[in-house]
């Protein structure tokens, strides 16, 4: 019978957390570039990398779930976390060069190819190479992870500040999406540089539940509007509000509280810096 006896310890979960984000963005490139039917031929690279990059880190995943104490991040991690991030790159550079970098206005900066979205990539590269090159479970690793998370939440700014401008913002609700980023990005920073408050930590995990609540609504949200939608369901899947768009909230929610499980393990102890100079004298112990 397999245990899974290493799911409450957070290397391991950022693992699993980053290859079923690979597996995600799969079905999600898929979608999102048959808008034009694959027409440039580098629109296959994400797609076949996501797959790739599943079926290479599933196994060591797997492993390390149900291996306790026998998992060593593979090497191969590391290759798949470079690649990952230059897919980003490189991604992000078509997008802009779409059209933004032959007239940059703005206005092609809101019609064109969402050049945030390909960073998701890099992000999942740095986290590879983060349970790689830094000790996993310690202070500094939970802050890169609460840093990669609230870089997530800039580029979830930025997505629904652009992807929402496209109508002029024209229901009120479209603004909520965008104020929850900011908050999220506000309270996570504060993390990144108090680390050791405990309140600070209670308050964050507080309001990344409300981040949840915001993602999953919107995801109704635009659901319920691609239903309601003129044309056939695939249609409006392709061409109407983006599905998958709103779930970035209680995903980088996970990935945020991975980092907040460790920075809140720490004890009292651990957090209270030494006092400086000697230590008082007991006088009244004193003959």
């Amino acid at each position: 019978m397999i245990r899974f006896r290493r799911l409450r310890e957070a290397d391991v979960l950022l693992e699993v957390f980053v290859v079923a984000n690979f597996a995600f963005l799969s079905l999600d490139i898929y979608i999102a570039h048959s808008i034009n039917r694959f027409r440039h031929w580098a629109e296959w690279i994400p797609l076949g990398f996501s797959l790739l990059a599943t079926v290479v880190l599933a196994p060591y995943a797997w492993r390390a779930v149900t291996r306790p104490g026998a998992w060593i991040p593979s090497p191969s991690g590391t290759i798949v976390g470079g690649a990952a991030i230059a897919v980003g790159i490189l991604g992000m550079l078509l997008h802009l060069d779409s059209h933004f970098f032959a007239y940059q206005t703005l206005r092609n900066l809101v019609y064109m190819a969402p050049f945030v979205a390909p960073l998701a990539y890099a992000g999942l590269g740095l986290l590879l190479l983060l349970n790689r090159m830094e000790e996993r479970g310690t202070r500094q690793w939970a802050q890169w992870v609460v840093f990669l998370a609230l870089a997530g939440f800039v580029g979830n700014f930025a997505l629904a500040t652009l992807d929402h401008a496209q109508n002029g913002f024209f229901e009120a609700t479209e603004w909520i999406p965008v104020a929850a980023s900011a908050y999220a990005i506000g309270v996570l920073l504060l993390v990144v540089i108090r680390p050791g408050d405990r309140n600070l930590i209670r308050f964050a995990l507080a309001m990344l539940a409300i981040e949840v609540v915001v993602g999953l609504v919107g995801f109704y949200l635009h659901l319920s509007a691609n239903l309601a939608g003129p044309s056939g369901w695939w249609e409006n899947f392709l061409y109407g509000a983006p599905i998958f768009t709103p779930l970035l909230f209680p995903n980088l929610a996970v990935l945020a509280v991975l980092g907040l499980m460790v920075l809140a393990r720490e004890t009292p102890e651990e957090r209270r810096p030494l006092p400086a100079g000697p230590l008082p004298v007991d006088h009244a112990g004193c003959h």
